[in-house]
């Protein structure tokens, strides 16, 4: 990969007829940081836009986004039940109350919420203005082999997203919300549902994008799939850890996560394979293990 994206039409040739760099480099330095900062700027235009619209339809953002886990209706619930074949129905008797005891706090958490969910939202424009900084940079071969970088990348992470929201979400709120110690009311705050919200949600999001990830470190040769199948077992230790971090100490909830995380590592087994292929080619020959 080139090490700067120096637009190589614009050399001079010298003497010898050899191509060279403009000669005022600290320009194109400058260049580039101002197209970053307009590719960051549109970005965020994306992400204020996708919060207003957010915000204007808090009420329902928060009631069946939000605090959707929390409802006696929420679909997963339902789902759950029906596979499960009446085994497992975890739906609360009824809906659990959420309370705000801070001054402000209604105001605040639905302005920083907006914006978060203003983000994934626009996830899809965001990477696009990331990679669009990030593609001229590489070679053509490297192009042409992450053209469908932007659209992968972007159903990975409502994947992830969807998935943290539909399985794990409805597992750790209904094992929280039920757990009482001597006898005391389990009345949630509204920071503590949004924060424990965020955190089923978005790691799985980021989670869910280990395959483009290791497929970038395959094709640079720094990861390989051999190695990957070296450490199989590791990284089940791994994943366990990993989830208990993720999810309330319920065991159900942890095995939820960790069964698809396993399945994504194993996944990126067969993207690092396909990638070192083809580093190998740009090389050469094979790397060693």
């Amino acid at each position: 990969m080139p090490l700067d994206q120096m637009n190589v039409d614009d050399w001079e040739l010298d003497e010898n007829g050899r191509p060279q760099p403009p000669e005022d480099k600290e320009m194109s330095f400058v260049d580039h940081l101002e197209e970053l900062r307009w590719h960051v700027v549109r970005s965020l235009v994306a992400i204020v836009l996708g919060g207003i619209v957010l915000f204007l339809f808090r009420d329902w953002y928060f009631a069946r986004v939000l605090f959707g886990p929390l409802k006696t209706d929420f679909i997963s619930y339902e789902v759950i039940c029906e596979l499960t074949g009446g085994n497992l129905c975890i739906a609360p008797e009824e809906d659990i109350l959420v309370q705000a005891i801070g001054v402000g706090e209604q105001f605040i958490t639905a302005v920083k919420m907006a914006f978060i969910g203003g983000f994934v939202i626009a996830f899809p424009y965001v990477f696009y203005e990331f990679w669009a900084f990030v593609r001229p940079g590489l070679y053509e071969k490297e192009q042409r082999a992450t053209r469908w970088v932007i659209l992968i990348c972007s159903i990975l992470f409502f994947i992830g997203i969807s998935f943290g929201f539909l399985v794990v979400a409805p597992f750790g709120m209904y094992f929280l919300t039920n757990f009482t110690v001597g006898g005391a009311a389990n009345i949630p705050t509204m920071d503590s549902v949004i924060g424990y919200m965020t955190m089923f949600t978005l790691p799985a999001a980021v989670i869910f994008e280990l395959p483009v990830l290791i497929y970038f470190l395959a094709r640079f040769g720094l990861v390989t799939a051999a190695a990957m199948r070296k450490y199989r077992k590791h990284s089940i230790i791994g994943i366990l850890i990993l989830a208990s971090l993720m999810t309330p100490p319920d065991i159900v909830t942890q095995i939820l996560i960790a069964v698809p995380l396993y399945s994504l590592y194993e996944i990126s087994i067969f993207v690092a394979k396909r990638a070192q292929k083809e580093y190998e080619e740009d090389i050469g020959g094979p790397i060693e293990d």
